[in-house]
């Protein structure tokens, strides 16, 4: 059974940190392409980053272009998403996901039930 759990949502004031960690079971972690997707409220979900698997290579929406920075722990099947300088437009739910490959490119498979990051202003 295929098992995504993401942890370390909260609130943080602008311009502060946070890492968000998920951990996942149930699946070969190494094989397949990661990311992260978050949705807003009243917007579409967006994936912001997305870490290959086969080697590392990394995929990022403008957004969080130089503020957000993706990691994954294949020993642990861990992914861990890094924000710093957030922004009150940061505010979103945010999933973890695989994709059905080992590239970016491919479609995204399996969703974490996720977790709420709060940017106060």
């Amino acid at each position: 059974q295929v098992q995504l759990v993401e942890s370390g949502g909260g609130t943080v004031q602008s311009g502060g940190s946070l890492s968000l960690s998920c951990a996942t079971s149930g699946f070969r972690f190494d094989w397949y392409a990661i990311g992260w997707v978050r949705q807003a409220p009243g917007k579409e979900r967006e994936e912001v980053l997305c870490i290959s698997s086969s080697d590392g290579t990394t995929t990022e929406a403008d957004s969080v272009k130089g503020r957000f920075t993706i990691s994954r722990d294949d020993a642990e099947s861990t992914v861990y998403l890094h924000m710093t300088n957030l922004k009150p437009e940061d505010t979103a739910v945010y999933y973890c996901a695989t994709h059905v490959g080992s590239s970016c490119e491919s479609n995204m498979d399996y969703w974490g039930k996720g977790v709420l990051v709060t940017v106060s202003s």
